[in-house]
């Protein structure tokens, strides 16, 4: 391979790292590091038009979607076995795919940016896709406001 071959590879390998960077800043523009250290935290919508970001749960870092519809956190089987979460209290809930059982659980602690709550309700959904659902048993301790695009979250208890 001669350097002019060399050379555009290198060319083609920087190009595609930064169309990658370009796309993971569109698909999630609310990653854990970004997040404010304060008392507000302001998400961005995904190109999908939900809020998508990284929170901490139980110390663990999960990507989660922030929901204002679900009544509780919740969280998929595969999560709770990482956290080692078990519960045998089964309740029907009520989702937007339909009726489905899940296992309420306490969740020890969630950490958004700089916000943090201790001791939040939680449901594990084994037929759950993705990692966590942040309902209102978390959002519900702060004050939640939509706004062109944003939604800004400020702490109100901690």
């Amino acid at each position: 391979m001669n350097s002019r071959n060399i050379l555009i590879a290198v060319v083609w390998l920087a190009l595609a790292g930064v169309v990658f960077h370009f796309m993971q800043g569109l698909t999630n523009p609310n990653r854990a590091e970004t997040l404010s250290s304060s008392g507000d935290v302001v998400l961005q919508r995904d190109l999908s038009g939900h809020y998508r970001t990284e929170a901490y749960i139980n110390g663990v870092k999960v990507p989660v979607m922030v929901d204002t519809g679900a009544t509780d956190v919740a969280i998929s089987q595969a999560l709770a076995d990482k956290l080692g979460l078990t519960s045998h209290n089964a309740i029907t809930t009520h989702t937007a795919n339909g009726d489905t059982v899940s296992y309420l659980v306490r969740l020890q602690s969630i950490r958004l940016g700089g916000i943090e709550a201790k001791d939040v309700s939680a449901g594990i959904v084994p037929n759950m896709e993705g990692e966590a659902l942040l309902g209102m048993s978390f959002l519900g301790r702060m004050d939640v406001r939509l706004y062109k695009g944003n939604m800004t979250i400020h702490a109100t208890e901690n």
